[in-house]
C-alpha cells in the first residue's frame, strides 16, 4: 500500500512552496542587481521552485481528503 498525502497536506505544501518563492524573489530575485544577485538567482530559484511543484503535484493523492 502506498501512502500518500492527502489534497489538504498538498495544498498546504503548495501555500507554503509559493510563500517561500515568492519571498525569495523579493530578496534574491529577477532584478535584483547583476550576476548572482540578479537575473542568475532567479532563475535558478525559478528552476528549483519548477521541481519542487511537480514533486508535490505527482506526490500527492488528490483524491483523498486527509
Amino acid at each position: 500500500m502506498e501512502n500518500r498525502r492527502g489534497c489538504l497536506e498538498g495544498l498546504l505544501d503548495l501555500f507554503l512552496l509559493t510563500a517561500a518563492f515568492d519571498w525569495l524573489e523579493k530578496r534574491f530575485g529577477f532584478g535584483r542587481g547583476c550576476s548572482c544577485s540578479g537575473c542568475g538567482c532567479g532563475v535558478m530559484i525559478l528552476i528549483i521552485f519548477i521541481i519542487l511543484f511537480c514533486g508535490t503535484i505527482a506526490g500527492t493523492d488528490w483524491t483523498r481528503l486527509f
